[in-house]
């Protein structure tokens, strides 16, 4: 169990609000300290803990690290509290408790918007755009919104997704909002989808990705770390942010391969989630002061 500065009853406190007074939730979403737009020029780290609304709540080997509601929010809060960390990437339900408890003034906040395609369901392909929408994220004075694009050319519902995604990417773009996109070539194999993690299959997912939307202006891309990064990332001139993955491997390889791979030019950052939140060794303060170094700002913000 992590422990943080705020104690177990600030957190409870956010259910007491919810049930007695819900308009708090709009008042401090219109108070929030917004992320300073300069800041968009330095490399990122951005906090991710979206996977919990796709029904993805495995972390490190455990297969229900993420279930937890509150042991998540403490450890969000722990991650968030650390120096250099600029953002937050989550769904309306876990970006409102953070409001309410403050964690947010500040950040970059981006909400998690298809949340539809349950690992193993028959409709995993078509991943439906059942969370955040360009509106909500832009009444809820977020900087911008990511989107899941996992494309099979077997699978009927990435039409659907592929759609829907162009549609958010106009939407977002016409209130000059960032639209995050996360592309992968996908397999179905024994009722489960599986992400090809090859240079070829993302160079292919990255150049459909960058071309949905009537503009490209506001769109970024979040891709995986994959052997042959340079020539992957020569797919793109979009500023890129990279992902962590489940964890569970070798930490110290992982910082490694995330420290190449951030000297491309365009890569612009890292958004990670459960590696940081569930590391091996439980100190997610460590875990996300290493990450933040990679990045070579020389800051402690």
């Amino acid at each position: 169990m992590i422990t943080t500065a705020r104690p177990a009853a600030d957190i409870a406190s956010v259910g007491r609000l919810r049930l007695t007074d819900p308009q708090a939730i709009r008042r401090a979403a219109a108070a929030r300290p917004r992320f300073d737009p300069a800041g968009i020029a330095r490399p990122l780290f951005i906090l991710a803990a979206d996977h919990p609304a796709r029904g993805a709540v495995a972390a490190g080997g455990n297969p229900t690290a993420m279930g937890d509601r509150h042991e998540l929010l403490a450890r969000c809060l722990q991650a968030l509290s650390r120096p250099g960390v600029d953002g937050f990437l989550g769904t309306a339900d876990l970006v409102e408790d953070l409001i309410l408890l403050g964690a947010l003034d500040g950040k970059l906040v981006l909400g998690s918007m298809n949340r539809g395609g349950l690992p193993g369901a028959s409709f995993e392909l078509d991943d439906r755009f059942g969370g955040y929408d360009a509106r909500g994220i832009a009444e809820g004075g977020l900087d911008g919104g990511k989107m899941l694009l996992r494309i099979d050319p077997a699978e009927q519902g990435t039409a659907q997704t592929l759609s829907a995604t162009a549609q958010a990417v106009n939407e977002l773009a016409e209130r000059r909002l960032l639209a995050l996109v996360e592309p992968f070539k996908s397999v179905r194999e024994n009722g489960r989808v599986r992400n090809i993690l090859e240079p070829d299959a993302q160079i292919w997912a990255n150049n459909i990705a960058q071309g949905l939307g009537r503009t490209s202006a506001h769109t970024w891309l979040k891709v995986p770390v994959v052997d042959e990064m340079e020539r992957m990332m020569a797919s793109t001139t979009m500023p890129t942010l990279l992902l962590g993955g489940e964890g569970g491997g070798d930490p110290e390889a992982m910082y490694a391969s995330w420290q190449r791979a951030l000297r491309i030019e365009h890569v612009r950052g890292l958004i990670i989630g459960r590696t940081m939140l569930f590391p091996p060794d439980d100190d997610v303060a460590g875990a996300v002061d290493t990450a933040v170094s990679l990045l070579g700002r020389g800051d402690t913000r």
